[in-house]
């Protein structure tokens, strides 16, 4: 194989994974989403509050989830 071809292919692969990926989204996408969202503002007094109190319920035990794609 010589190098143009290499970074050819290079280059054609760059660009597949610079294209967004329009799957819809899964039950474990929103999961995790939520808990990256938790963990940044798991220092909040506010969302510690809120957390505490349920005001700001997902609703994840009984199937729902608070974003939605």
């Amino acid at each position: 194989m010589d190098a143009e071809q290499t970074i050819a292919e290079i280059e054609r692969l760059e660009r597949i994974f610079a294209e967004p990926d329009n799957r819809p989204l899964s039950p474990s996408d929103f999961l995790a989403a939520n808990r990256r969202h938790d963990e940044m503002l798991a220092h909040s007094p506010w969302f510690r509050l809120s957390q505490r109190y349920g005001v700001c319920c997902r609703g994840e035990a009984k199937g729902r989830f608070r974003m939605e794609g």
